[in-house]
């Protein structure tokens, strides 16, 4: 009976390989004719999973902004498939050196940016494939495949592309199909690059996928891409500079890879390149994160993208097609899931040293400073499942994250620490590095992102045994009365930030004092909040809309029965302003930064939420800007933008009354408006070396010489000026994340946040003549114009969403310049 049992589900897998459709038959259209849209390709990976259920499953693990589904399958034998669990459980017990599993984790991730489309047509061939001619792969192979990381930002482009495709399509590059518009399909809803968010978790893709990223701890991480249509394509090994956490075994066995790819791209005369260009440092790439969690991590660059479209001339004068690219994405796909099935077992046995042999430089991280901050990186090392504890009172000795020197460190109260003695040694150290090693300065992105920078937190780096315990703080419940003149709290902090937001939504006024004040024993500094019984009394429900707010965000409100101060100005002082219930506008569209707008739009809607309004460049010369209060110009390229016109009419709204926040290279297109005092600095005004202007350099250097007026992300170490309504809520210093070489001259007044001669930055690269340009220079500061306002963000509070301590920088700039 069992012999017949077996026999039948044989017969019945293999009428289930014959019956089971090519994606090609399904679809309806032949692979690489048409772009597919997620919906369509989620449904054939569903299919699969449907006819083949012994082999696939397939899982939805979140939900886009635009309400897509993420979904992720799970390939493999029957058998594994059956003990999937198991497989997953005695993987991550292998870690703790408890197992001795030999079944190898792949996972294949598509389509992170939206217009690289050939990913997700790869994805269903590969699936395709690995379940008929190459399933004796799976015996020892668990393959998850993410079909589509981007959702939104694909669909943006495959409908885009199929209203404006030439039937037949063209393969003339100056055709519009070869033209996304401004907002292309690269980045996320938001115009997130999902790429650079690995780390940091902003958006909800990353922080839907990060759990199951957690949950399997994969083997091999692979992160299909697009590059330019001339480019050949690129696979691992990856190029300099490589992050010192990186392993031997980790660059020798991506060389194991490369060299299988090699093999049948020799085969097919298909061109390639490796270790040049796509390096292996910052730590939000899909090619990073999973090397700094012990995967061999890489990315797969296809020439092509959204330019490419189905079929396009290269400068070559070959045709690049959609079947071309499909191809290589799948053969890459195939071969990596080949030498992990070849290599099981020394791959399961290295993934345990990685984990078991730790040699970390800093025992522990210590961090202490405003709650509110430590709260928001604790969510942040929630999501990443780093573990942290709290100590009271530490007194230790190490590096000093504000001095970058050895001191003992003292701090009173709970403090935040975080061990490098856990499963995620590696990538805690890689997070909270002090500084950064580079063995090559040339980069291909930022150099520096340690969190205690990020958070604005004071840290230690400590070899130091600490004694800790878990959280045990209590949860803040006010009592709220209608018999109470006024309550009063601080504001340093986006948790403040998201309260006063809350209110203003709800009409309830808010003061705010420009001097410091004091009752009985509690001081109050510049820029805390007032609410006054007085100012809201026509507001219905007041005292329950106060204690609601206070009580989701654990804001301690103080009560006080008089107006009266026993230092500083009273409540009915003329310092002592309302904060005003603005609107806000954004400009978008070209030549803003679809990245720079992005940050700008999600800030509002998902870290402050609170209302704004978006003014495309289209219409904006007919836009009556008297509606608004405050207008954002983001990150962009305006020369053209801002002709004669456009200038009158921005100069005139200032001067009656509106607030203009320009925003990193924004603030240098403003600098020959009318009475504008901003200036920007420039590399002809800085000393000549005489020894370098004598002797032509070879052509061969050339780049490297460029770098020496780049800052590639890097934290320098700006003084504070927190008497200034900018910089409400800070200490006297602030370390910023600066992007670009390009600098600014003091404001003849209103310097808020500036470098002096401290010009050498923290951690990260600075090209030397950019360190020069720096001193001296103006990071964020205002200026009046009429009865109105420009405020200047040289460096961008809001890059990527990660840099949690610039974030109130930009409240203020919004809520305070009054």
């Amino acid at each position: 009976m069992k012999f017949k049992f077996t026999f039948l589900g044989i017969f019945i897998s293999f009428l289930s390989f014959a019956q089971l459709k090519t994606p090609s038959e399904f679809l309806g259209y032949e692979l690489g004719t048409r772009f597919t849209r997620d919906d369509k390709v989620v449904d054939y990976f569903n299919y699969v999973a449907t006819q083949l259920p012994q082999m696939v499953k397939v899982i939805k693990y979140g939900e886009t902004n635009e309400h897509r589904d993420l979904v992720m399958a799970y390939v493999s034998t029957q058998e594994n498939i059956q003990n999937l669990e198991q497989i997953r459980e005695a993987h991550l017990q292998s870690i703790k050196g408890k197992t001795k599993p030999e079944i190898a984790i792949v996972w294949l991730s598509y389509n992170v940016h939206g217009n690289e489309a050939v990913s997700s047509e790869a994805a269903m061939k590969t699936l395709y494939e690995l379940v008929t001619e190459k399933k004796i792969w799976l015996q020892n192979t668990v393959v998850i495949i993410d079909p589509c990381v981007n959702p939104d930002g694909h669909d943006r482009y495959v409908n885009w592309y199929n209203q404006y495709v030439n039937y037949p399509n063209t393969i003339d590059i100056n055709s519009k199909e070869h033209h996304e518009p401004w907002i292309n399909g690269r980045p996320n809803h938001y115009m997130f690059d999902l790429n650079r968010d690995w780390a940091w978790l902003t958006q909800v893709e990353s922080q839907a996928r990060i759990k199951q990223y957690n949950k399997w701890l994969p083997h091999i991480h692979v992160d299909f891409h697009e590059q330019g249509i001339n480019s050949p394509y690129y696979f691992a090994p990856g190029a300099e500079p490589i992050h010192n956490a990186i392993t031997k075994w980790q660059r020798n066995f991506q060389d194991t890879i490369g060299k299988n790819h090699a093999k049948y791209f020799d085969k097919n005369g298909w061109f390639y390149f490796t270790k040049e260009e796509f390096d292996l440092f910052y730590p939000s790439y899909g090619d990073t994160y999973p090397l700094f969690n012990g995967a061999i991590g890489m990315t797969y660059e296809q020439g092509g993208s959204g330019k490419a479209g189905l079929a396009v001339t290269m400068k070559s004068g070959d045709t690049l097609t959609l079947k071309d690219r499909i191809a290589h994405h799948y053969t890459t796909g195939l071969s990596t899931v080949e030498v992990a099935s070849k290599n099981a077992k020394k791959i399961n046995e290295e993934f345990e040293k990685f984990y078991l042999n730790k040699t970390p430089k800093y025992k522990n991280y210590v961090l202490s400073g405003n709650t509110d901050k430590i709260k928001a990186l604790t969510d942040l090392l929630d999501k990443q499942e780093i573990s942290y504890a709290f100590a009271n009172n530490v007194a230790v000795k190490g590096l000093d994250y504000n001095t970058g020197k050895e001191s003992k460190f003292q701090a009173k109260g709970k403090s935040l620490v975080v061990t490098t003695n856990q499963t995620k040694s590696t990538l805690v150290d890689v997070l909270f590095q002090p500084t950064t090693q580079l063995n090559d300065s040339l980069t291909y992105d930022i150099t520096a992102w340690a969190l205690p920078y990020a958070y604005g937190l004071n840290a230690v780096a400590t070899n130091d045994n600490i004694t800790t315990e878990n959280d045990n703080s209590t949860k803040i419940n006010n009592t709220i009365s209608n018999e109470i003149y006024a309550y009063v709290t601080d504001r340093n902090s986006m948790n403040d930030a998201r309260f006063m937001s809350t209110l203003l939504k709800a009409n309830i006024k808010i003061r705010y004092n420009e001097v410091p004040f004091s009752f009985g024993s509690k001081t109050f500094e510049r820029g805390s909040m007032i609410i006054t019984q007085a100012d809201n009394k026509n507001i219905k429900n007041f005292t329950s809309i106060l204690k609601s707010a206070a009580d989701k965000f654990q804001k301690t409100l103080t009560p006080t029965n008089t107006g009266w101060v026993d230092n500083g100005h009273d409540f009915g002082s003329s310092s002592v302003k309302l904060i005003p219930k603005v609107k806000v506008a954004v400009l978008t569209g070209n030549p803003t930064s679809t990245l720079g707008f992005g940050e700008i739009w999600h800030f509002f809607e998902q870290q402050l939420q609170y209302p704004l309004t978006t003014l495309d460049t289209d219409y904006f010369k007919g836009v009556d800007l008297s509606a608004y209060q405050v207008l954002i110009l983001p990150e962009g390229h305006y020369t053209t933008f801002f002709d004669e016109g456009m200038k009158m009419k921005l100069e005139n709204w200032v001067k009656q009354g509106g607030k203009l926040i320009a925003i990193g290279n924004a603030v240098g297109a403003l600098s020959d408006f009318e009475g504008v005092t901003i200036k920007e600095k420039s590399f002809s005004d800085l000393p000549v070396d005489e020894k370098s202007t004598n002797t032509p350099e070879p052509y061969n250097v050339s780049e490297r010489d460029y770098i020496k007026k780049l800052i590639t992300g890097a934290v320098f170490k700006a003084k504070v000026d927190n008497t200034n309504p900018l910089a409400y809520g800070y200490s006297d210093t602030y370390f910023t994340l600066k992007l670009r070489g390009d600098a600014y001259d003091f404001l003849p007044e209103g310097n808020a946040v500036y470098i002096e001669n401290e010009n050498k930055p923290f951690t990260g690269f600075a090209g030397s003549d950019a360190q020069k340009l720096v001193k001296n220079s103006l990071i964020y500061g205002f200026q009046s114009l009429g009865r109105g306002d420009i405020i200047y963000l040289a460096d961008d509070p809001l890059f990527r969403g990660f840099w949690e301590n610039g974030k109130l920088f930009f409240v203020n700039a919004v809520f305070m310049i009054n």
